[in-house]
């Protein structure tokens, strides 16, 4: 091909780099000269123009564009005319876009001048969507080029959409005697409307008990109701393939595939089959409209699309998933990426000591005043400490002189826990994400406790609320995420923010921690000289 500034006399068959204006209007870039356009062009005055002219081994764009559309792309796909050297495939149904990403990326590494881009693979396509395009860059592909793409090609299209099934869906929904009615309403929910985005029907649901003979009876159910996916959404997440969801599938007669998956949210889903049908083991981060690693398997399944062991292992390029709704709306903004929160503490320091008698946070512990303790080991793990004053403010600030800490004096202390609480919110910054709720009178307590609830902290997988546990028994301090704040600032009385518990049960995970630090405070004399021993 001959690109350039071309004289007149040789621009005939030329094809137009530039627009040119003449005495009767222009002539676009992409116009091929004809003779009479040549004789226009002479006389207004015209002399050259910037062209490309073909030789006998280039292949016009459009032709060029059009050989690869026509068989880039399989059942499920459109093919537009070119126009320009563009060539569209658009979905002809709403299903799963299936690419060779490694024949895709051949192709576009044999020229510069023959490019194809295409959506994502396993995107979720509408009807009449756009999935691939193809565009060649000058006027022309070199022939031996254009060949070579081709033959990549071959009998096998590079990209396929393979649309959704009008599936029947049967669930299996599992309890605990603390599973609450609205977690199971949530559960049943949050899978009917995916199932439906993916042009199938929730057919039957069905609620027992975390069992294993009882899971096991309603799989063998859901199969001869002939539904196809099976999903068992367990009120306990499965932690190995001894677990009573996979115990449950093998005892059906059918198999564990594959247990976990490097996506996250999503870490915790089982795939497994019970002959040709998939039986999926669903992740508590699945009741979140949330897009997780169980929506992209999800979405395979109902598309007739095999999944094999190596497909979830291969998901983790790309598995750590910004919080993208799955219908987003004006109201929820952009999407963002996940990050690490920016974490306050505060350290409640108001009370009134009343069974020590003297304010028990200032008591020596090992050469240091208690409440200067605490405050240090929730430094090392938090961003921002803001300390709550009542009685004895003075003190307490001597105690914490030199610590980088905001202190709040709360001169309402005498009313109440609640007060402190709202105190403490009131002043925190507005990128705070989450705020650990400490006690001054626990100096037991190190960093690692704090570090260890900051790990548990997944508002995306409902985990906004996070409670320290020895042998069974909640301690504090307590991490709450930022969804909260106004809740706790709206508490009354003496009343710690643990009453809120029962109502917000849906969003607490407990964190085991390795010793009782978490259980012990200074309440009384007595427990003072316990901590003073250990």
């Amino acid at each position: 091909m001959i690109f350039g500034e071309l004289p007149l006399a040789e621009a005939e068959g030329a094809i137009l780099a530039h627009s040119v204006k003449h005495e009767a209007g222009m002539f676009k870039k992409g116009r091929t000269l004809t003779a009479d356009d040549i004789g226009l062009l002479k006389s207004s005055g015209v002399v050259g123009v910037f062209a490309a002219k073909l030789g006998a081994d280039d292949v016009p764009e459009d032709e060029a564009a059009a050989a690869v559309a026509r068989i880039v792309g399989a059942g499920g796909t459109r093919v537009q005319a070119p126009f320009t050297g563009r060539a569209n495939l658009h979905a002809a149904a709403h299903g799963l876009a299936i690419v060779d990403v490694a024949r895709v990326r051949a192709l576009n590494r044999l020229h510069e001048s023959l490019t194809l881009a295409t959506v994502q693979p396993f995107a979720i396509v509408e009807e009449r969507e756009m999935v691939a395009t193809v565009k060649v860059i000058p006027f022309a592909v070199p022939r031996d080029v254009l060949a070579n793409a081709l033959a990549i090609i071959g009998d096998e299209p590079l990209l396929r959409v393979a649309a959704f099934r009008d599936k029947r869906a049967g669930l299996v929904v599992t309890r605990l005697p603390q599973t609450k009615p609205s977690i199971i309403a949530k559960s049943e929910e949050a899978m009917r409307e995916r199932i439906a985005a993916l042009g199938g029907t929730l057919a039957a649901v069905r609620v027992v008990e975390h069992d294993i003979a009882q899971v096991t009876a309603a799989i063998a159910e859901m199969s001869s109701l002939a539904c196809d996916p099976i999903l068992v959404f367990g009120a306990s997440a499965i932690t190995d393939r001894g677990d009573v969801i996979p115990m449950a599938v093998t005892k059906a007669g059918g198999e564990v595939l594959h247990l976990g998956m490097p996506v996250d949210p999503g870490n915790l889903m089982m795939f497994g089959a019970l002959g040709d049908v998939p039986v999926i083991g669903v992740p508590s981060c699945a009741r979140s409209p949330k897009v997780n690693g169980f929506d992209w398997v999800l979405a395979r399944v109902m598309a007739d699309v095999k999944v094999t062991p190596a497909d979830i292992m291969d998901m983790g390029a790309g598995g750590l998933l910004a919080e993208i709704p799955t219908r987003p709306s004006s109201r929820e903004g952009k999407p963002k990426p996940q990050r690490a929160p920016h974490v306050a503490a505060i350290v409640l320091a108001a009370g009134q000591s009343s069974r020590m008698g003297t304010n028990k946070l200032l008591a020596d512990i090992k050469g240091q005043p208690m409440i200067r303790r605490s405050v240090a080991a929730m430094r090392q793990a938090v961003d921002r400490t803001v300390v709550v004053t009542g009685r004895d403010a003075a003190g307490i600030a001597t105690a914490l002189d030199g610590l980088p800490v905001v202190l709040v004096h709360n001169a309402r202390f005498a009313e109440g826990l609640s007060t402190s609480l709202r105190a403490g919110i009131e002043v925190l910054p507005p990128d705070t994400d989450v705020a650990v709720i400490a006690l001054g009178d626990m100096p037991l307590v190190g960093p690692e406790v704090v570090r260890r609830l900051i790990a548990a902290y997944s508002p995306a997988e409902h985990r906004s609320v996070c409670v320290p546990v020895f042998r069974g028994e909640r301690g504090n301090p307590v991490l709450w995420g930022r969804q909260h704040f106004e809740t706790l600032k709206g508490m009354t009385g003496d009343r710690g923010a643990r009453v809120l518990f029962e109502v917000l049960s849906d969003e607490i995970v407990e964190v085991a921690m390795p010793d009782e630090a978490v259980l012990l405070d200074a309440d009384t004399p007595e427990a003072l000289e316990t901590i003073r021993a250990k």
